[in-house]
Parts: C-alpha cells; structure tokens; sequence
C-alpha cells in the first residue's frame, strides 16, 4: 500500500510550508518494503525504486536539516542539500549489508549539509582542514554560556574534541569575527569608514609596472605578426582586413572580392585565429 502511495505522490515546491507538510504526510516504508526497493534499485537500476526511497525519507531530511538553523542559512537550502546527500546515500546503499537506509543516510545528509554551510557561512572560508571542521561544528554546543571562553574552558573543549588548545582559541576567533567589505558600500559615509581597499597601494604608475606592460604589449606584438608571416596571403589579407583595419571588411565584401562564398570566408579566417593561437602559445 504504502509503496503506491509512493509511486503517485509528488511534492510542492510553492513555499516550504508546504514542502514539510507534503514530506510529513508521506507514508514510511516498512523494512521489508524498503528492502524489496533497495534490492530493485541494486540489481536492476530501478530508478522508481530509487525514487520511492528518496521520498520516504524526505522528513527525515528536514528533520536533520532543521538541526542547523542556528547557522543563519536559509532553510530551503539546507533542506536541498540534505536532499542530495539522501540521493547519494541511496545509489549507495547495499541492502545486503543489513542496516536501515535511514541509518545509512545520516552520514550522507549531514556532509553536504556540512560542505554547504562551510561554502556559505562567510565569504573566506573558515575551515579547511579536518580538525577545523570537526572544532567549527562543535564549538557552539560546547559554551557554556555566552562570551569568550576562559582559558579552563579553551583546556576541557580542547581535550574533549581531541585538538590543540590553540586550535580552540583560533576557531573562536573566527566565529567571532565579521566579514568586511572591501569597498565602502555608502558613499555619503566614506570619512567615517575607511575600507580595506583603501589601504592598497596602487602599482599602476610604479615604472616597474609600467616597463613590464610595455615589455609585454611590444612581445605580444612581435609574435602576433611573426605568426602572421607565417600565414598565406589570403589569410594574413582576410584576418588584416577583418580585425586590424580602422574599416573592417565584412564576410560579404570579401567574398565577393574573392569569388567564393561568405561561409568560406569565415572558414578560413577561423582556421586562420587558429593557427595564430597555436603560434602565440608555443
């Protein structure tokens, strides 16, 4: 029964009111049902199979989902991306092993969920090794109450987590730190403010820069027209009269000068930007 139920139920996408309440109202599979579906999907690619297993377990998804509210993100997207962690679970879930998918699937569902607060939580990313993943998603449940940690606190999170106390104290620093904006964002308010881009010096007129856009600009230079050498005469006329003239011929124009078709023009110019690219590379 439950398993067409499954097979004609869809979901709304409108608001996530009613994307909840539709996961919540669709029936739970038994074990042996899950079973006989994952065995589908396994031995014979069952994509239906699949699909019923992916809807079944979408409350769960929201429910884990809903664990990280506290991060500021918004809902539908955790609940997204707890989604496809659920899909990824299911394609690979043996129902031999003899475990629930539900068991199996936490793991999946929380690591994208993971990757996309840690994409997403700040511009720079906060964490990238493993022991700052594991301090960023533990640090909050371990305070105690709202501040700085005292240095006793820094020693007991540090021991319980398995990590360096001085991990501790940069992970909180972090979290306790804002995003700035690298340009002033309210230009009536500039003398108040001043932003991290005011703070770069400009190379722009430095000679050395100067020297070095010059050098570049002149080999540039040199090597386009070598390789232009290189070319036919048709060639170095169509590509000279098409892109280096002040009056830019058109593939018409040139055609009928040349006696073929527009088409062939444009075949030889392409094949011609073609071999100046190879030359320019090499």
């Amino acid at each position: 029964m439950n398993n067409k139920q499954l097979a004609t139920a869809t979901i709304p996408t409108g608001s996530m009111e009613s994307y909840v309440s539709a996961a919540f109202q669709l029936p739970m599979l038994s074990q042996q049902e899950e079973q006989d579906l994952a065995v589908r999907w396994h031995e014979k690619q069952d994509l239906e199979a699949a699909r019923q297993l992916v809807m079944s377990h979408l409350r769960f998804v929201v429910r884990i989902a809903r664990q990280y509210a506290g991060y500021g993100l918004p809902q539908p997207d955790l609940v997204q991306e707890g989604t496809v962690g659920l899909m990824k679970a299911v394609r690979r879930f043996d129902p031999n092993v003899g475990v629930r998918l539900a068991s199996f699937a936490v793991h999946w569902i929380k690591a994208e969920i993971h990757e996309f607060i840690l994409r997403n939580w700040r511009i720079v990313k906060i964490a990238t090794t493993k022991a700052q993943r594991k301090l960023f998603f533990n640090l909050r449940s371990s305070k105690k109450r709202l501040g700085w940690f005292t240095e006793q606190e820094v020693q007991d999170v540090a021991a319980d987590l398995g990590v360096k106390p001085e991990e501790v104290r940069n992970m909180e620093a972090r979290l306790n730190n804002y995003d700035m904006a690298f340009d002033p964002m309210d230009a009536d308010k500039e003398d108040d403010h001043v932003s991290p881009v005011s703070y770069l010096p400009d190379m722009r007129m430095e000679p050395e820069s100067i020297v070095e856009a010059e050098d570049s600009e002149r080999d540039d230079n040199e090597r386009l027209y070598a390789a232009m050498e290189e070319l036919d005469v048709r060639s170095q006329d169509i590509l000279r009269r098409r892109w280096l003239s002040e009056k830019k011929a058109t593939l018409h124009e040139l055609a009928d000068e040349y006696g073929i078709s527009a088409e062939r023009i444009r075949q030889i110019e392409k094949a011609a930007m073609n071999k100046l690219q190879e030359k320019m590379a090499a």
